[in-house]
């Protein structure tokens, strides 16, 4: 109903509310009503009580603020959820994100199925749990990356909750773009799933997807061990692949197949490519 501008996300036993901010035109009384209305209509719903449910406002955010923990929040411990067989931990109070993308679901149980035995790569790895499902599908090994010691300490969590072998699964602080010119490694699957945008103080330049794509593409691919697989995402809504990626490989988009029924209404929430040579 697009008079309710929201999106409701089950966690155990926990709703996660997002309202988008109503525009100007809008008075702000009545979206005020409209969200109170929606509020009282989920306990009957759902079948929960009030005090499980966690309300949150996007708006366009632009920088790190998605990453900035929320103000006025208490504390509180993560909440443990199960996806197959992987132990993830949320958390719905201190920041906008909750540490778990949903719509990247198909693509985690997709990364589980072509792992086993494999070496993989988490690139702009966020909390790790496209790893976490890796691991459980019985990859060789396995290096996850990323900026954020935040992110990446709760990556940690992530593996300790599903007991993985932190020796065989290693988890890296550095930004992508400069890890990647370093590495000499080869992967067997790759997962590049950056920002849209970023101009963090931890990066050399300001990072743009639709600029800077080809360039991490073609390294990636650099990468790949015989018969390897990139698996390449964004979130990116007027994204287009670079004619360049195109010419130079074989390029499967498989953004239908990775869209969950509770995504269908947009379908541009990601797009999704499988790269090999």
């Amino acid at each position: 109903m697009p008079e309710y501008s929201a999106a409701i996300d089950c966690y155990s036993d926990w709703v996660h509310v997002q309202e988008y901010k109503a525009p100007k035109s809008i008075e702000e009384q009545k979206a005020q009503y409209r969200l109170d209305e929606l509020l009282s209509a989920i306990p009957v719903a759902l079948g929960i009580n009030s005090d499980k449910i966690f309300v949150k406002q996007r708006r366009q955010n632009k920088g790190k603020q998605q990453y900035e923990r929320l103000e006025k929040q208490t504390n509180r411990a993560k909440i443990a959820v199960k996806e197959g067989q992987a132990t993830l931990l949320v958390d719905l109070w201190s920041y906008l994100d909750s540490g778990l993308f949903l719509d990247h679901r198909p693509v985690r149980k997709m990364i589980s199925t072509m792992v086993t035995g494999k070496h993989f790569l988490n690139l702009f790895c966020y909390t790790a749990t496209a790893t976490v499902h890796a691991a459980l599908a019985g990859a060789e090994s396995s290096v996850s990356v990323d900026m954020s010691n935040t992110y990446l300490n709760w990556a940690k969590e992530n593996f300790d909750a599903n007991n993985i072998n932190q020796e065989r699964h290693q988890l890296i602080q550095q930004d992508c773009v400069s890890w990647l010119e370093e590495c000499r490694q080869g992967f067997d699957v790759i997962l590049l799933d950056p920002p849209s945008f970023s101009n963090s103080k931890r990066m050399d330049d300001v990072f743009d997807v639709q600029r800077d794509h080809a360039s991490l593409i073609h390294r990636c691919m650099d990468l790949l061990n015989h018969n390897g697989t990139l698996i390449f995402s964004n979130n990116l809504r007027s994204f287009t692949l670079d004619k360049d990626i195109l010419d130079c490989y074989r390029v499967d988009n498989i953004t239908e197949k990775t869209l969950d029924p509770d995504f269908q209404r947009n379908k541009k929430i990601h797009q999704c490519f499988l790269l090999k040579s």
